[in-house]
């Protein structure tokens, strides 16, 4: 009967994924401090927005949008604009069979 040598872990092995366990480490704690850093950093500043100021008045049911705002009701409508408002007409798509096509199939 032979003799069994007995097996050692490789070190390399072990080495190496205790180095890719810690630059994994390494990496998740740099993501996660970038993302710290910049959710707190101080945000443009852009440009002011008058209308939606906390003390302005908010208009009422019966206010209307200003007059360049305003959609001409006069204006004509284009056939491309007709065409994709038009209501989609047709069978719906679905799963399941519709109710008694199995029985007008006519197979072997």
């Amino acid at each position: 009967m032979a003799k069994h040598k007995k097996h050692k872990p490789k070190l390399r092995t072990a080495g190496v994924s205790t180095l890719r366990t810690v630059a994994l480490a390494a990496t998740g704690i740099a993501v996660g401090l970038f993302g710290v850093l910049l959710a707190r950093r101080k945000p443009a500043e852009g440009h002011a927005a008058p209308d939606l100021a906390l003390d302005k008045e908010r208009p009422g049911p019966t206010d209307r949008a200003p007059e360049a705002f305003r959609p001409d009701p006069t204006a004509a409508v284009s056939a491309a604009d007709r065409e994709s408002l038009r209501p989609a007409t047709g069978p719906l798509p679905s799963i399941v069979e519709p109710r008694g096509s199995m029985a007008s199939q006519t197979g072997a």
